[in-house]
């Protein structure tokens, strides 16, 4: 996934290119001989003099093909799902992989590079409605989102798609975003500013387009519509689509909700550009209308290069943490991960994990509203991390591209 970078008109790669480029790197293999790997492997340690680790390991719970998200569903807590990024939805019933997938939509998904199907989402009353919702790229590249129902607890049932939306995507390949996420019966998804370098048509700060946007609608049709906007999107009304909820993102891959807090917080994992990668950490209801800023702004920094004319907009939500591409020896691309709910993983509980595609480090930060603290990394190595995904008991899991997912569990 390190295409989640690509596409900049001063490199000149394609999205292909680059991941292929990346997954030849010779980086350090993570629990190739044993299933499980602790944290005690060479860790950093926290200002706090800690052990980095937090007492955490890493359980391999199978290998896929190009895994790039986890989660489960509620009311199943027995099942746990991996979308594999060529179009299959696999599912997992106490921790054995199932012969047939729960959803398969090869031949209907544009695959590639940082196409391809990228994730899927369960409302909270889905063992009552039995729907659920997939984000892919079509054959025109375009971003789609689709309803389907489940027809056992273990497969989709056929017949049951449903179109909810399409957002045009045109003229490049890669950032697409691609995360869904419920709160409550709202669905939030993120969208990326529609590719290339520096957001040359500037997608990202026109209300007007839904691209480098979070959105927030209800997906359940109504009044013959196949969605409706909550009445309290900031754009109700105003000028610009209603279904926008933020803006001023460049490609929001991965972004969770943080739910150990009294209100929801919003974690966005931002991918930058050339220089920094960026998380924006803030309560959800202060999203409502958030300008995060790309591409007058990449972390902290103004923004500018030649495909970029973007004046300051003023009023713009920094982030809690950005880091340099020089850390790590080499970092590329946010991976944006949870705050740990998980009562087992008693050290963590609170923290924000995430990771950086080129680096493969696990990380830990306390998050608070203005900066975050404490970041450090856990002493956990994965290859080419593409999501960290919850399931419903809560317990955490990273996959990576190359194949394996894992959970983490105490050490």
């Amino acid at each position: 996934m390190k295409s989640l970078k690509s596409g900049k008109a001063s490199r000149g790669a394609t999205a292909a290119a680059v991941l292929a480029f990346l997954l030849a790197l010779a980086l350090p293999a993570c629990g190739s001989a044993s299933d499980t790997t602790s944290g005690s492997g060479a860790p950093g340690t926290s200002r706090s003099g800690r052990a980095a680790g937090g007492g955490v390991a890493l359980k391999k719970v199978g290998s896929f093909d190009a895994p790039v998200y986890v989660t489960g569903a509620p009311g199943f807590p027995q099942l746990l799902f991996v979308v594999e990024q060529p179009g299959r939805l696999v599912v997992l019933r106490n921790g054995r992989r199932l012969s047939k997938p729960f959803l398969d939509l090869r031949g209907k998904v544009s695959y590639g590079g940082e196409r391809g199907l990228l994730s899927v989402a369960f409302p909270p009353d889905y063992a009552r409605s039995k729907r659920f919702y997939v984000y892919y790229t079509d054959p025109d590249g375009n971003i789609r989102i689709d309803e389907f129902r489940r027809g056992s607890a273990t497969r989709a049932r056929r017949g049951s798609q449903r179109k909810v939306i399409v957002i045009p995507h045109p003229v490049n390949s890669n950032h697409n975003g691609g995360q869904l996420q419920f709160l409550g019966n709202l669905l939030y998804f993120g969208t990326g500013d529609g590719g290339s370098g520096g957001d040359p048509p500037n997608n990202a700060q026109n209300k007007d387009v839904l691209l480098g946007k979070l959105l927030r609608i209800d997906p359940r049709p109504a009044g013959g519509k196949p969605y409706t906007v909550p009445a309290d999107n900031p754009f109700v009304g105003k000028p610009g689509r209603d279904e926008i909820y933020s803006y001023g993102l460049r490609n929001p891959f991965r972004f969770s909700f943080d739910q150990t807090t009294k209100q929801p917080r919003l974690a966005i994992g931002d991918v930058g550009q050339n220089e920094f990668e960026e998380l924006d950490y803030l309560p959800v209801a202060a999203a409502n209308g958030a300008n995060f800023g790309w591409d007058a702004f990449e972390g902290f920094s103004k923004y500018s290069d030649e495909n970029s004319g973007t004046p300051n907009p003023g009023g713009t939500v920094k982030p809690i943490l950005a880091y340099s591409h020089a850390r790590g020896g080499g970092s590329c691309s946010i991976i944006g991960g949870y705050a740990v709910r998980d009562p087992r993983l008693k050290g963590l509980r609170g923290r924000y994990v995430y990771a950086d595609l080129c680096e493969g480090q696990l990380r830990a930060l306390v998050p608070h509203l203005k900066r975050a603290s404490d970041d450090h990394e856990l002493g956990l190595h994965v290859e080419a991390p593409s999501s960290f995904g919850e399931d419903d008991q809560h317990r955490l899991y990273v996959a990576s591209v190359e194949g394996p997912v894992y959970r983490l569990v105490p050490r």
